[in-house]
């Protein structure tokens, strides 16, 4: 796995959260069918941009876009 394959995981990710809804790991990973390690990687990426918030419910992880306001 290498930058190029991270970004284009992401993107891939990024498009499958694009409806707003939360969305919880393995459901992500089913949808998306990426290993582990691809999807941790791709949700890193996109998590170090502020494109996604990511929610720990007790033993379940939910991961959603993000909403940027940036006035001035």
């Amino acid at each position: 796995m290498n930058k190029n394959q991270i970004g284009l995981n992401a993107e891939k990710v990024w498009h499958i959260l694009g409806n707003y809804d939360r969305w919880d790991y393995s459901a992500l990973k089913t949808r998306s069918g990426l290993k582990d390690a691809e999807l941790g990687a791709a949700l890193g990426w996109l998590a170090r941009e502020d494109k996604i918030m990511l929610l720990q419910d007790k033993e379940i992880l939910y991961i959603f876009l993000g909403v940027n306001v940036f006035i001035g």
